[in-house]
């Protein structure tokens, strides 16, 4: 997207501003539970109302007609919204699913062009908006309500090396390293970044050591909660 579009690449847990540096704003954010993240779902009342804003949403197993929710938020708050686009992607809410890996791999050859596609529509200015259906609006929300309960429900084993690529990935400063070990707190958002990179697996939920981790191939590390300009 920035190759094509230009502008810069900001992470949002970080992103202080409104947007008003901006000719047009892309948010490009995965689906949680059949609604936004946490820190969209905060980022999106304080945009610019007169920026054009596109947003892409990518899902790993169902939407749940989350462009909807979405879009209802985005008139609430009388953004000018132009666009949703889904994308399905990759399943990475690993702690109660195992999904194939030759699924999750061919979803991934077949990404770019699922992503060529959009950045098209979206050269041609080939909007959608999504049409008035049912939501899982309370299974969202419900979920939504309790995602800080997973942080709660993490562990470390002794494979633990305290390496720290925990505590420097989560966005919510959820994990801390003291003399005892790693400790989370209670500002999980759900995004599960320490139990997927964690380079020894050591961190598990609910005491179990399952194998399952997604990482995707395509992504360097380096560039995981940087802005990239």
């Amino acid at each position: 997207m920035q190759k094509k579009f230009g502008g810069g690449i900001f992470y949002i847990p970080k992103y202080l501003s409104d947007g008003c540096e901006f000719d047009r704003i892309f948010i490009v954010t995965p689906i949680y539970s059949y609604g936004m993240p946490m820190h969209v779902y905060e980022l999106l009342p304080r945009l610019d109302k007169e920026k054009e804003i596109i947003i892409i949403q990518n899902y790993g197993g169902m939407s749940g007609n989350a462009d909807i929710l979405t879009y209802e938020y985005c008139l609430e708050h009388s953004l000018n919204i132009k666009s949703i686009y889904k994308i399905k992607m990759p399943e990475n809410f690993t702690l109660t699913l195992s999904v194939p890996k030759y699924y999750m791999n061919n979803l991934l050859r077949k990404s770019d062009k699922r992503i060529e596609n959009i950045l098209q529509k979206i050269a041609d200015r080939e909007f959608v908006l999504p049409k008035k259906t049912k939501t899982k609006e309370k299974v969202y929300l419900k979920n939504k309500a309790n995602w800080h309960l997973i942080g709660r429900r993490f562990s470390v084993t002794d494979d633990c090396v305290k390496c720290g690529k925990c505590v420097d990935l989560c966005p919510s400063q959820n994990i801390s390293l003291t003399d005892k070990g790693i400790v989370f707190a209670d500002k999980c958002v759900a995004c599960l970044g320490c139990y997927h990179r964690c380079p020894k697996k050591a961190i598990v939920y609910l005491n179990k050591s399952k194998k399952d981790r997604y990482v995707n191939p395509n992504i360097d590390e380096s560039n995981i909660g940087k802005d990239i300009l």
